[in-house]
């Protein structure tokens, strides 16, 4: 998707917002833009027409983004060509079971069914973590069904222009503790599906905050070749919340810088090749990825000599983490902060259910 290269359709408007950051916030006494755009176009020395233009239209998408969208690579598929709704299905720690979502379209319940299923049967599972990051999707509908999933009453899920969708009493829904992977590339239906099991007490959100794309879309032609995809409707989730532009904000939150999580994202494992200091406002997750897998330091006086001698710093966590998945037999330790996160939250969860348990 790209915010830029409209045409002249809406230039009137358009080259009025792109002139509005230079006129006091503090006034509403603003000039009629054809005014102003007829003296930018006499005067301005070096701007052609389409200068203007493409300035008014890049003002008037970044005003309104995300509810106004210039798409440009979104075609639609094919005729026959079908895209996968789960990329990835495994089991951590040998007691949760992790899916993840790429996008939300119809089926996607019953795939989230059939595989929980699958490695339930070959698992004693305690948890599930269900990725939604960089998860897609208009469809609320399958939304909604997904979500039912994981509900065991009938209640409200979610309300849109086109219909509303609740949950079915049953008896084989999901009942696990589940962790949902958020961040600011969930968009559209995928938002509504984590809001829908957050709003449920089904589920808690962990990562940051989503798109905010969470709203019903029609896209419009454009002379160039171009759509534009405006939000023309809104989506409610729960008893009537209304789910914003603002995104939906996670229960935890584990803040990641953007090229690191799509490390993280590929290869939960990956070390990276050095410590990187914690984002502002994040919750001291540490580097390794995990809130009770915290560096050590070394055991012996031999392997502290072992260390420096291979240039290793004892209190460097990546050069400890490595070290220490070379010798534990239990494999290498998941270094993604917001999976691990999840990983450590139905651990605790397990263990103090079986303290109650006693």
């Amino acid at each position: 998707m790209k915010r830029f290269g409209f045409n002249p359709l809406l230039l009137g408007l358009l080259a009025f917002l792109a002139i509005r950051s230079g006129v006091s916030a503090e006034t509403n006494d603003l000039p009629h833009f054809q005014e102003v755009f007829r003296l930018l176009r006499a005067n301005l020395p070096g701007v052609s027409e389409e200068d203007l233009n493409r300035a008014a239209v890049q003002g008037l998408l970044d005003q309104f983004y995300p509810r106004a969208i210039l798409v440009t690579n979104g075609a639609p598929a094919a005729a026959g060509q079908e895209y996968a709704l789960l990329t990835r299905t495994t089991v951590y720690d040998e007691s949760s079971g992790y899916v993840r979502v790429a996008r939300v379209a119809t089926g996607l319940a019953d795939q989230i069914k059939s595989v929980y299923e699958k490695l339930g049967g070959r698992n004693k599972l305690k948890g599930l973590v269900l990725d939604l990051r960089f998860a897609a999707g208009q469809d609320y509908t399958a939304a909604a069904n997904a979500a039912d999933q994981f509900l065991t009453k009938e209640q409200p899920l979610l309300d849109w222009d086109e219909g509303s969708a609740h949950s079915m009493a049953k008896a084989d829904a999901i009942n696990l503790p589940v962790a949902v992977l958020v961040n600011q590339q969930t968009a559209g239906a995928a938002e509504a599906l984590a809001a829908a099991l957050r709003e449920t007490d089904a589920a808690v959100l962990i990562g940051t905050r989503t798109a905010g794309q969470a709203q019903i879309f029609k896209e419009f032609d454009l002379s160039n070749g171009q759509r534009l995809r405006i939000a023309t409707g809104q989506v409610r989730v729960g008893k009537g919340k209304l789910l914003s532009a603002a995104g939906v904000a996670p229960d935890i939150e584990v803040a990641v810088r953007a090229e690191e999580e799509k490390a993280y994202f590929a290869d939960a494992f990956k070390i990276l090749p050095r410590p990187m200091a914690p984002l502002k406002g994040s919750r001291n997750v540490s580097q390794s990825g995990s809130t009770n897998r915290t560096s050590r330091r070394p055991r012996n006086e031999a392997e502290l000599v072992r260390m420096q001698r291979e240039g290793l710093n004892p209190e460097d966590q990546d050069a400890t983490a490595a070290a220490k998945a070379e010798e534990d037999p239990s494999g290498p330790i998941v270094r993604d902060p917001a999976l691990a996160r999840a990983l450590d939250l139905l651990t605790g969860i397990a263990i103090v259910g079986r303290s109650l348990a006693r």
